[in-house]
Parts: C-alpha cells; structure tokens; sequence
C-alpha cells in the first residue's frame, strides 16, 4: 500500500514567550529568554529558583466554571489547540469527525493536581478527596478534552515518554494519516512542571541550572559554561492533514511532513550513551522514512538540553550521520530561549522547524559564547539566520533512553 502524504496547515502554542504559537515564534526569532524567578510557590529553600513559565493568563476567564477541573498542562493544551485551530483556519462543521483524531504527548502529567490533592488528603482527610482528582490528572487527560472541544471521533490517546513524548506523539499521528486511518491529527504534547516536587527533585539529580543571579543567561546549549537545564512549561499542537484533503479545503500549507524514527538506547535510565549511537540511529530512520540523504538536509533543531552529557552526544550523533555534512547544517535549540518543556519540547521545537522551512529563517541558540568541548557544529550563536531550508530535522532525547527524530521538508507540488 503506498503512503499516503502528510503536511502540516496550522500550529498553536501556549509557552513562555507567549499565549499564541506566533507570539512563541517572535520571541524565538527575536532571541528572547522566558526564564524568569518562579512565582507559583516560595523558592528560597530551592536550589533552582527559577524557570521559564507561561505568560500570565486567568484560567477563569479562559474557562470559566471549567477551570477548576483541568491541571494547568491541560488548559495549556486546550489553549494551543484552539490556537492551532483558528492558525489552520479549520471549519470543524465541514469535517467528517470520525476521521479527525488527537494524539498528545506528556511526561509527568497533572502533577501540579496530584501535590495539591496529596496535601488536602493530609489535611482534611480521605472523605475529602476529589471527584476531579482523576480526571484532572491522568495523563490522557489533555487528548480527551481536545477531542471533546471539538468533536473529534477518530483515534485519541496519549503517549510518554519523558522528553521525547510529543516526539512518538507526532510519529503516530504521521503513521496514522500516512495510513489511511485518518485524514486530519491535532497533535504535539504539553507539560506543567514548575511544581514543588519536580523543581526539587530535578535540582537534587543536579540537572537543573543554578544561575539564580541572572536566569536568562542560564540555559546555553552547546557553551563551556553550561551548567543544566532551565524547567519550562507550555503546550503546542500541530494540525497535521492528508495532502489531498488539505489541498481539497483550500488550507495554508506550512511543510510536509516527510519522516519519523524513534530508537532507544538501552543503557542507563537518565544517562544517555557516550557512543551517541541511540539518537544515531533515531536520525539514520528518519532520513531512510523520509527518503532523503544527509546533503538534502539545511537544518537541526536540536535537543539541545544545556547539559554536560547531552549536549556533547548530540553532537557526536549529528557527526556520525551526516559526516562531512554537519558542518555545513545550521544547529539550534529553542530550549536555549523556551526552557525545557519536557514533554512538550519535541512539538515547540517541530513547529519552530516547520517556520524555519516556510519562513527561510533559523532562530538562534540564545547565550552561546564559547563553544564547549566536544560541540563545534555551527549553533548559530547571536541573532537569527536569514536562509532557505529545504528540510529540517527535529530531535529529542528522554530519560530512559528514548530518542526520536522528525523529518520536515518543503511541500511540493
């Protein structure tokens, strides 16, 4: 059975940098750092004190009665949906629904519910408990209300897998159109850690920055002085459509979407590899799916995380793939800007890549002076690059080993 093609027609995201997916592309282009002091709790015990939280909004007047039965990851996914929605200018009325669906990704979940719920249960006891709490906090959560927003019967679940969860998000929805079992995917992924248990637990792995004096110099992928990650929050979704079925509504086109690999390491549960060969081969698969060669390739958004480890085995990977190549690609991280959205990074950064190829332009890696050992790709360091991108990689790389990369590519007649 022949594939059949994919392309993207809209994109919605809530982030630091902004409520809308154009708002996040701006500041990205524009090289501006959402990190900030965090506000939602007291942080003078922590060792991070800081993070890269979403812009200011009221969930009452957002959704109303709604608010109180949606974690703050579900709202941000609901927002980014209907953003993505008014960007693909979608009439939900003339869609066959049953062939609409929804897959999102997540790494933690509600677990700004579950501490909140935890202390009333101390407090006040189990006959205090919450008929919302599940609802609230299971990670499909976010998929379920999306599809119940807007009517969409066709497949709906959520996939985890820390880091790379919008990641195999996307991929699936990829799979799903290419094979005939749908014709339209709202697709990416959200997370909403910045909660008291996940600032501190990632500050005791020693995985978070502790530039408190001045958070947005913190996250510098790829630099010498690159001491961790900056925890960020949002959502973003991706409209992904059937070629012919967006040509047949009169939809913008953005990109194609031309290819998806997904590995594993199999090596330590937060450490990845030194030999870089799990996210090797993650972008091996996903060139071989897309049908292209390393020299067809102008662009890597990379996982790009600001940490020892990560950092220098992207590199050897981007290395052992394109070969002479890499030093001819453009490497950049949202993250250096966005913070590190966990489980929602691979859709920001997908999206960001898919504006690279529609807007011939690459956003820079905020923060990076001096190269750190081991990194000497061209990370676009300072200020956005103004150049045709036939096609793009998307990497992301989770604890436990997960890898996967997305392939995005100019749409052709």
């Amino acid at each position: 059975m022949q594939r059949r093609r994919v392309v993207v027609t809209g994109l919605g995201a809530v982030t630091g940098l902004g409520l809308s997916f154009e708002d996040t592309w701006q500041g990205l282009i524009h090289g501006r750092s959402a990190a900030r002091r965090i506000t939602y709790f007291d942080v003078t015990d922590y060792r991070t004190q800081f993070a890269a939280q979403v812009a200011d909004y009221s969930p009452d007047e957002v959704f109303g009665a709604e608010a109180k039965k949606l974690d703050p990851f579900t709202q941000y996914a609901l927002m980014a949906a209907q953003d993505c929605r008014q960007d693909g200018r979608l009439d939900l009325d003339a869609l066959d629904l049953d062939r609409c669906g929804c897959i999102m990704g997540t790494g933690i979940g509600g677990i700004v519910t579950i501490e909140a719920h935890h202390v009333t249960m101390l407090e006040r006891g189990p006959r205090r408990a919450s008929p919302h709490f599940i609802p609230k906090m299971m990670p499909n959560a976010m998929s379920g209300q999306i599809s119940i927003r807007f009517g969409l019967r066709g497949t709906n679940f959520a996939t985890s897998s820390a880091c790379a969860s919008a990641g195999h998000a996307l991929g699936m929805a990829l799979r799903t159109i290419q094979y005939g079992e749908a014709d339209l995917v709202f697709s990416g992924g959200s997370e909403a850690p910045i909660s008291t248990q996940a600032v501190a637990a990632f500050g005791a792995m020693k995985a978070l920055s502790t530039r408190n004096e001045d958070p947005q110099a913190a996250s510098r992928p790829f630099d010498k002085d690159r001491d961790g990650f900056v925890m960020g929050e949002g959502a973003c979704v991706l409209l992904l459509e059937e070629r012919q079925h967006a040509l047949d509504r009169g939809a913008r086109i953005y990109a194609e979407f031309l290819g998806y690999g997904a590995s594993a390491d199999a090596f330590h549960i937060t450490q990845p590899k030194e030999d870089a060969a799990g996210p090797s081969r993650a972008m091996e698969l996903t060139l071989r799916d897309a049908g292209l060669r390393p020299e067809d390739i102008d662009y890597i958004n990379a996982h790009g995380t600001s940490t020892h480890y990560n950092d220098i085995v992207e590199t050897r990977a981007i290395h052992r793939v394109f070969g002479p190549h890499a030093h001819q690609l453009a490497v950049s991280s949202s993250k250096s800007m966005l913070g590190h959205l966990l489980g929602g990074s691979a859709a920001v950064e997908a999206a960001a890549s898919v504006r690279s190829i529609s807007d011939s332009i690459v956003h820079p890696t905020l923060n990076h002076i001096e190269p750190g050992e081991g990194c000497d790709l061209d990370y676009v360091p300072g200020e956005a690059r103004a150049m045709p991108v036939r096609a793009a990689v998307s990497n992301s790389l989770g604890f436990g080993g997960h890898n996967v990369s997305l392939l995005f590519g100019r749409h052709q007649a």
